[in-house]
């Protein structure tokens, strides 16, 4: 059974000049993927009339087309009025939404100390919709709308994307979006992430192990450092991708750590909870990177107690005990000094598990002897050490990335031994 073609289409002209990144593009994509539609193209379109208008077009072509964006009170938020006219419908005022919208901008006036009479025109603008629209309400002065515009349900939410996510469950209950997800069947879902080898030697192989099709379909893509393989399995197909992932994963088992979609740090943390480890961090070049990822985990404060960040030398040696006479031997980037920062993280913490980075990222500094993107990493606790050196090719950030990626591997890695 063929599925139901969802089209994504991103406004918002900040989006096209790259002054923001879309979120909104994915979220969508991802969840039509979870609900059984097939998704089929996300367009990220500027506030120009003509180019927005073009790219609805070719959306409506598809059984579903998710919009977000362009719903304000200002004259370049053209979202509502382009899917009316492509859907060829006119536009009503919706009285009741008006209502809600005039109470939200009357007390944002009242607080501006300016009169409301400045936001009618924007307030009458968002109440706005296309004839045979069903109003989602607001999640800030924003609405959410879904039109049937007969062989295309439309769903259109605001660019934000708190605001949409707080939406678009409101929009799957409405029956337009009912009827289409009537006709789908959700896929299975397999998620494997792996680290340590190459987009290249995965997709190797896939291929030796006859490749995907009948029924289950895999993606492979490098991020974050990592390769991420995800299956879509159709309903029916299960014993298909059970042989096929046996045989795939046959050579690369060693280097799957995760089948669930948790990041590194996530894993780690999880660990170290299941085993009552605590963890901290000793950060050189890269600057708290490494802290940043375990900390954005909610819930992180069972297990990371903290992280130091020395740059100096003579924060080394201050804050992490390592030894001026290391530092003058081997310099701040050396195994050694790795060594005895993950040591002083552990003592000076209080920590079980500590891991320590220290580089150079670039652009200057770097030596024949050792040169840009050399990084040295050291992870220690009471089930051993693990060190680590690497030379990373690339621009600053690059290297401070992958060195934070690469420390979190290297704390999984002890502590699975």
């Amino acid at each position: 059974m063929t599925r139901p073609r969802a089209a994504v289409v991103v406004t918002g002209s900040e989006l096209v000049r790259g002054e923001r990144s879309d979120l909104n593009g994915p979220f969508y994509a991802q969840e039509a993927l979870r609900l059984g539609l097939q998704p089929a193209r996300i367009a990220i379109v500027g506030d120009d009339p003509v180019e927005l208008e073009t790219v609805l077009r070719e959306a409506f072509d598809a059984d579903v087309c998710l919009v977000s964006g362009g719903l304000g009170p200002t004259h370049d938020d053209r979202t509502i009025e382009l899917v009316a006219k492509v859907a060829g419908v006119g536009l009503r005022l919706d009285e009741g939404l008006e209502a809600e919208i005039e109470a939200i901008s009357r007390r944002f006036a009242e607080r501006m100390r300016r009169p409301y009479a400045d936001f009618v025109a924007g307030v009458r603008k968002q109440a706005t919709l296309p004839e045979g629209g069903i109003s989602l309400g607001i999640a800030g002065t924003a609405p959410g709308v879904v039109l049937d515009a007969g062989s295309c349900v439309v769903v259109v939410l605001p660019g934000p994307p708190g605001e949409l996510q707080r939406l678009w469950p409101r929009a799957l209950e409405t029956e337009p979006m009912r009827r289409v997800l009537g006709r789908t069947t959700e896929p299975e879902r397999r998620i494997l992430r792996m680290f340590g080898v190459s987009e290249s030697a995965v997709a190797k192989a896939l291929a030796d192990a006859g490749g995907d099709g009948d029924g289950v379909e895999v993606t492979i893509c490098a991020r974050d450092f990592e390769i991420h393989v995800d299956l879509v399995v159709e309903p029916g197909m299960g014993a298909r991708a059970d042989e096929l992932e046996r045989d795939f994963l046959g050579p690369l088992e060693e280097y799957v750590f995760g089948r669930d979609g948790r990041s590194v740090q996530e894993v780690v943390l999880e660990r170290c909870r299941a085993e009552g480890l605590t963890l901290g961090t000793a950060e050189s070049c890269t600057g708290g990177l490494v802290a940043g990822r375990l900390t954005s985990v909610p819930g992180s404060s069972e297990v990371f107690r903290g992280g130091v960040v020395a740059y100096e030398d003579a924060v080394k040696h201050d804050l992490l005990g390592v030894p001026e006479e290391l530092l003058r031997a081997h310099g701040a980037v050396s195994a050694e000094v790795a060594e005895a920062m993950a040591a002083g993280a552990r003592e000076r913490l209080g920590v079980d598990v500590a891991v320590s980075v220290t580089g150079i990222a670039g652009p200057g500094g770097g030596t024949p002897e050792k040169p840009v993107g050399l990084v040295f990493i050291h992870a220690a606790g009471p089930m051993g050490e693990r060190p680590v050196r690497i030379e990373i090719p690339g621009e600053r950030e690059w290297v401070r990335a992958r060195s934070a990626a690469t420390a979190l591997h290297l704390v999984r890695r002890l502590l699975e031994s």
